[in-house]
């Protein structure tokens, strides 16, 4: 029988195995605060309470940061529409300088039948998509080029989003772990839509655009979604061979850019959304949100290519937020 006034200090853990045990404990929350801490008062029974005093103080709460508030965070620039999103966004490499020039253009070699197919699909795409958007027909000016990027991104988002949900569908089915695999493939989606927020910055599209991003959409997230269900592993390893090419193209920009035929982004000022994304500086232009782009392209590579190697069932190799190229 407990005393009819009892002080302890609890764990977490103590308090919700003290819980349980005790059916007539009621938790009814914090109370005042009391030296420092916070006050709990918890009805054992009629006549027995037990006050817990947590071990962490209000003064001490306000100190503690946000887990992606890190010594690489620097001051950004902040707006209307980018303030406070950073609290919502998923974890995500930010790179450095030295990365990002560090990036290259790389090829998995295909050595099964699933590997040769998956690469023939990418090249057929590749080819196709080219033709029709008149890439490197004439002049490739900054217009062009966003019009090939909000194309691409709204592309791109889609297979992580897709997996996440096979694998979490799997998951929920078989009653069985992930092995860490989704928060890999969401966050990958969310980056992927960070290249499309950032275009959309610069550019709007019209009615036709958007309608015709709508078809690509609708037929692209349905062929993906069954290919999913069918061979994991070839899709992705077409993610990772889809990446090596938009690796390519980022690559190719760039080049157009130290070259003078995109005067306008060597000059022009990041979008604060950029900035704040990838921790860039803040007289960072257009040239330095490329260079992050095609890291994130050549991140997203290794891990598709890496995923694709393993067995579904294997631990997922990457932690949240991790870099590599």
């Amino acid at each position: 029988m407990l005393p009819t006034r009892t002080r302890q200090f609890f764990s977490p853990t103590i308090l919700f195995a003290l819980k349980s045990s005790l059916n007539r404990c009621i938790l009814p929350g914090f109370g005042a605060l009391q030296d420092g801490g916070l006050l709990l008062e918890t009805p054992l029974s009629n006549s027995c309470t037990v006050r817990l005093l947590s071990t962490t103080g209000v003064s001490r709460q306000k100190d503690l940061k946000h887990f992606k508030a890190g010594a690489e965070k620097r001051d950004s620039v902040d707006d209307d529409r980018t303030r406070g999103n950073e609290i919502y966004r998923m974890p995500h490499p930010i790179w450095s300088e030295q990365e990002v020039n560090t990036v290259e253009v790389t090829h998995q070699e295909t050595k099964t039948k699933v590997d040769k197919i998956a690469y023939g699909c990418v090249q057929f795409l590749r080819i196709a998509f080219d033709i029709v958007s008149l890439y490197k027909v004439g002049k490739m000016t900054e217009n062009k080029w966003l019009n090939r990027i909000i194309m691409l991104e709204t592309v791109a988002g889609v297979p992580g989003m897709i997996a996440a949900m096979a694998r979490h569908f799997d998951s929920l089915r078989k009653l069985t772990r992930d092995h860490g695999w989704i928060h890999t493939l969401l966050e990958e989606a969310e980056n992927e839509r960070m290249h499309l927020m950032t275009a959309l910055e610069l550019k709007q599209p019209g009615a036709l655009f958007r309608g015709v991003i709508l078809l690509a959409q609708g037929v692209f997230v349905n062929c993906f979604f069954v290919a999913y269900i069918l061979s994991p592993r070839f899709c992705h390893r077409f993610v990772g061979y889809l990446e090596e090419e938009a690796v390519k193209t980022y690559t190719y920009c760039l080049k157009c850019i130290d070259d003078g035929t995109l005067p306008v982004w060597s000059t022009r000022p990041a979008p604060s959304l950029a900035i704040n994304y990838w921790r860039l500086k803040e007289d960072a232009v257009m040239r330095d949100v490329i260079l992050a782009i095609r890291a994130d392209e050549a991140h997203h590579r290794v891990v598709n290519h890496t995923l694709s190697s393993i067995h579904l069932n294997e631990k997922n190799p990457f932690s949240p937020g991790q870099k590599k190229l």
